[in-house]
C-alpha cells in the first residue's frame, strides 16, 4: 500500500508545532479532514509558508505517519485575499469554519460540505460593501446552510406547537413570534401563552397520576401524557421572521426595510442555535460582536 497520496483541500486551522513547524487541518473532498504537519512552514523562506494559511485550497502530496501525516509537496489552486482585508469578512469566515470543523468527518468523503464551504467564502469575499448588514446576511446565510447540510435545520416556517404555517405580519408594529432553541424554531406566541394557561394549577406542570385501589386485580398504571410548554429562548418581530425564512434561498434575498439590528437578532438566534447543536461556544462569535460595534460607533 502507498505511503503518500494526494487530495485537494483547503485550510481551516493551524498550530504551532516545534520552532519552524505547523499542524494544519484541511478539508478534503476526497478524504474529509485531515491534520497534516506542514515541516519548515514557519521559516521566512519556506514554500509551505504561504501555502499553510487559512483559507488556502491546495493539490497536496501528503505522507502517510504514525500520528500524524506530513505535506510533501503543496500546489495552490486558490486564495481568498479579500477575506484578510476586512475584519468583519475574516470573522464571518473563521466563524463558518468553526462549525465545518464541528461538522466534517474524517476518512470519509465530505464533497458538499467542501463546495458549500467554498462557496460562501467566494460570496463573502465578493461582497461590495463592507458594511455589517452584508456581512452579518451573508454569515446567516451560511450558518443557515451549513446546519440545512448537517440535517439540523431550526423550523421557520411553521408553528413547532400547532405544525400552522406562520406569516411575518407587517401591519402590527408589536407583533412577535417566540424561536425555543430546544424545541427546535419558531412558535406562535398565542399557542404558547394558551398552553401556560391551560397548564396553571398543575403540580410540577405534569398531570397527576390516577389513584388505582391495589384490590383490583392486574390494575394497570394510567400515564396522562400532554405537551410540554417549550422555553422560549428569545423573540422575533416580522421582519427578522421574514428574514429567517428566506435563508433556505440559494441567494440571499433582498427585503425592503431590513437593518442592520434585525441582521444581528438572526445572527444571534442562529448563533444561539447552532451553538447548542454543535454542544460548544462559537468562539468567532466574539469577533463578529466586535466588528458589528464598532461599525455601530462609526455611525453615530
Amino acid at each position: 500500500m502507498s505511503r503518500t497520496y494526494k487530495a485537494t483541500g483547503i485550510n481551516l486551522k493551524t498550530q504551532v508545532l516545534g520552532e519552524s513547524d505547523k499542524i494544519v487541518t484541511i478539508l478534503t473532498p476526497e478524504f474529509g479532514l485531515i491534520r497534516a504537519v506542514a515541516p519548515g512552514a514557519r521559516k521566512h523562506n519556506s514554500s509551505l509558508g504561504g501555502r499553510s494559511g487559512m483559507f488556502v485550497v491546495n493539490e497536496l502530496l501528503i505522507a502517510k505517519g504514525r500520528s500524524l501525516d506530513k505535506i510533501t509537496q503543496a500546489q495552490t489552486l486558490k486564495t481568498y485575499p479579500g477575506l484578510a482585508k476586512d475584519l468583519g469578512k475574516l470573522a464571518a469566515s473563521q466563524y463558518l469554519a468553526e462549525i465545518v470543523l464541528s461538522q466534517a468527518l474524517s476518512e470519509q468523503p465530505q464533497e458538499e460540505l467542501y463546495e458549500l464551504f467554498n462557496e460562501h467564502l467566494h460570496r463573502l469575499e465578493a461582497l461590495s460593501s463592507t458594511n455589517a448588514s452584508g456581512v452579518l446576511a451573508h454569515l446567516a446565510h451560511g450558518v443557515f446552510h451549513l446546519l440545512a447540510l448537517a440535517g439540523v435545520t431550526p423550523q421557520v416556517q411553521v408553528c413547532c406547537l400547532s405544525g400552522r404555517s406562520l406569516k411575518p405580519d407587517f401591519t402590527d408594529p408589536n407583533w412577535q413570534i417566540g424561536f425555543s432553541v430546544p424545541t427546535g424554531g419558531t412558535i406562535c406566541l398565542e399557542t404558547w401563552k394558551r398552553l401556560r394557561t391551560e397548564g396553571k394549577g398543575e403540580s410540577n406542570n405534569q398531570y397527576p397520576i390516577p389513584h388505582i385501589p391495589l384490590s383490583i386485580p392486574h390494575a394497570q398504571t394510567v400515564v396522562v401524557h400532554r405537551q410540554e410548554i417549550p422555553l422560549i429562548s428569545s423573540r422575533l418581530g416580522a421582519m427578522e421572521l421574514a428574514l429567517l425564512q428566506h435563508l433556505s434561498q440559494p441567494e440571499i434575498m433582498q427585503i425592503d426595510g431590513a437593518r442592520d439590528h434585525n441582521w444581528l437578532s438572526v445572527e444571534q438566534i442562529l448563533r444561539q442555535y447552532a451553538q447548542y447543536q454543535l454542544g460548544r461556544p462559537i468562539r468567532s462569535a466574539t469577533l463578529i460582536d466586535s466588528y458589528f460595534a464598532a461599525n455601530h460607533d462609526a455611525t453615530i
